[in-house]
């Protein structure tokens, strides 16, 4: 098997995923998913009445909900521009890692429109990147999915990554 008995991913995102298309390939995916992994998505609603905050507060408020969302023996991985860029192959290599050393649940995040406040760069045991170009939010998800897919199609040798 290639991960210890109960582990599980969680994928936690800042806001809701509103648009149809978006969500239907998350959907794909997550499904896809669920046959090598215990996979959950959980999604932090937006923050309300935002308008007088600055982008310094909203990071913090939203790091506040991320660091709730986390238990003390997570392996958590940012979703960060600054992150490690990998291949899809590397990215697999990476999660097999963390999937062998020690059987933590892994929590990836994607953050709010600002990034992550200090408190969740703290907190973060490691952070990738999944390209240099920026992409929405919403759609970040079903991208980063793709690839989780990928990496356990990877690991298990399924032709479904070509290289």
């Amino acid at each position: 098997m290639l991960y210890l008995h109960g582990m599980r991913i969680t994928l936690l995102t800042v806001g809701r995923t509103d648009k149809g298309w978006i969500r239907d390939g998350l959907e794909i995916y997550m499904s896809r998913l669920s046959h090598y992994i215990p996979f959950s998505l959980v999604e932090i609603p937006e923050l309300k009445n935002v308008s007088a905050l600055s982008q310094a507060q909203i990071k913090e408020r939203e790091g506040d909900l991320i660091l709730k969302n986390v238990k003390a023996s997570d392996d958590l991985v940012l979703l960060d521009e600054r992150g490690v860029m990998r291949s899809s192959v590397e990215f697999a290599s990476f999660l097999q890692g963390k999937m062998t050393s020690g059987g933590k649940d892994i929590v990836f995040v994607i953050g709010g429109a600002y990034g992550f406040s200090e408190a969740v760069y703290s907190r973060a045991n490691s952070k990738i990147s999944l390209s240099k170009m920026t992409f929405s939010h919403q759609m970040v998800r079903t991208i980063f999915a793709e690839q989780l897919y990928r990496a356990f199609t990877i690991m298990k040798g399924e032709p479904y990554h070509h290289e």
